[in-house]
């Protein structure tokens, strides 16, 4: 038997996660499917607002990318360290500070365009982030209706105000498919955060009604989860493309 022998080998913490250390470790917190997946739920307000503005559409994705892509994610790692990278907790602080300022940046500049009903949104936004990922007020927000809310529902009816200054009740149906969406990318993510992070080892079967026994491990029950998840982010990115090309 060789030196490995018996050695258990730990699963990437996520199906997105790159080989630990150096930009690597940048490239696995900004959680690429997950940022593109609600990047679009941005797009979809915009484009289903009555005018799309294209200048108003680029500051809003810049926004909640420094928002939701970089400081959440910054935050999350920071609490936890839940995909194991090698950054620094300062630089992890760093980034997510300035990150957040600069998307606070550009929503103040958004309010002398879509009014000062902004000003809501962008007073919502930090405490969304903040509270979810660091889990403040007892960690109430920390949950699947909380994330549903912050990382669905959100983006839509901001990027909707941001265009037409207003919401009506297609920015409300627009926002509550995207909070049902994200409910469910939830409860998928969630299971296989389980298995990747927490499972030392899996070995199950199955009897079905013919008396055949199948078997299954860690990878017979992550593959369909994250096969789900892998093609709803890339369904949810292109339906975004279309209704900004339909626009266009």
């Amino acid at each position: 038997m060789g030196p490995e022998a018996g050695v258990v080998t730990a699963p990437r913490p996520a199906f997105y996660a790159a080989r630990p250390g150096g930009w690597r470790d940048w490239w696995t917190i900004l959680h690429p499917p997950y940022t593109a997946w609600h990047l679009s739920y941005v797009v979809v307000g915009a484009t289903l607002a009555p005018r799309t503005d294209g200048g108003r559409l680029v500051a809003t994705l810049v926004a909640f990318f420094l928002a939701v892509g970089v400081a959440a994610h910054a935050l999350d790692e920071l609490h936890g360290r839940p995909l194991r990278t090698r950054i620094s907790s300062g630089a992890l602080v760093t980034v997510a500070a300035i990150a957040l300022c600069g998307s606070l940046a550009l929503g103040l500049v958004g309010v002398g365009r879509s009014g000062l009903g902004l000003v809501v949104f962008i007073v919502l936004g930090p405490v969304l982030v903040v509270g979810y990922n660091v889990e403040l007020f007892g960690g109430r927000l920390h949950s699947d209706l909380g994330f549903a809310a912050a990382w669905g529902a959100f983006p839509v009816l901001t990027a909707y105000f941001v265009q037409a200054g207003r919401l009506d009740i297609t920015a409300v149906l627009a926002a509550t498919a995207a909070l049902a969406l994200s409910f469910a990318q939830r409860s998928l993510s969630t299971q296989a955060r389980f298995v990747r992070r927490r499972a030392l080892r899996l070995d199950g079967s199955m009897t079905l009604r013919d008396g055949t026994t199948v078997s299954f491990d860690e990878q017979a029950l992550l593959q369909p989860i994250e096969r789900a998840l892998r093609w709803s982010s890339w369904a949810m990115v292109l339906l975004a493309a279309a209704l900004l090309a339909a626009r266009v």
